[in-house]
């Protein structure tokens, strides 16, 4: 692989370079064009229905209809994510309160019921549309369609040399987690 270098890392893993990454700018360009153009037309096409969620999750329980959250981007850089509210408001201040339960080892966290989560946000997760709100970060400019998911800083302080490689590379709306079910 022309980005990959042998590393003396412990476990024998492969390390990306950098300097590789960076130098595919046509395919940076046609990348960044393609994701930001179909981003664009996904949310001109799909507004209607951003339309209908909104107004569900006003409805349920008058608050905030979005979630804005801080994430790590390409080269450590932060960002606003944007995605449907699909949880209680200050569900994050809840979160020490269930750490004990988390499902995933590393650095993520996931709670396969969690009883944060709304009815409205129930159906919105189960079929993704939580997520399309990252259109707009797709058209900003901090996400891709396709890359790595982005992570919280929290998970990032908890990322070995390995993990660090997510962050040479602008982060997705969908990635590995998300094709793999």
């Amino acid at each position: 692989m022309k980005n990959v270098k042998d590393a003396s890392s412990k476990h024998g893993e492969q390390i990306l370079n950098q300097e590789d990454i960076d130098s595919r700018l046509v395919y940076r360009f046609f990348k960044k064009f393609i994701d930001k153009s179909l981003s664009l037309i996904a949310i001109i096409i799909l507004s209607p229905i951003f339309l209908l969620i909104s107004l569900l999750i006003k409805h349920e329980d008058n608050g905030p209809v979005f979630y804005v959250q801080k994430r790590v981007g390409r080269n450590g850089k932060l960002f606003n994510i944007y995605k449907f509210r699909s949880m209680i408001v200050n569900a994050d201040q809840k979160i020490d309160k269930l750490v004990e339960k988390n499902e995933i080892d590393g650095a993520m966290f996931k709670i396969k019921n969690d009883p944060r989560i709304t009815g409205v946000g129930k159906f919105l997760r189960k079929y993704s549309l939580d997520e399309l709100p990252q259109l707009l970060n797709v058209l900003r400019g901090d996400m891709s369609l396709v890359g790595p998911r982005p992570p919280l800083e929290r998970e990032v302080q908890k990322y070995t040399k390995y993990d660090m490689q997510r962050l040479m590379v602008t982060p997705g709306c969908s990635g590995l987690w998300q094709v793999s079910g």
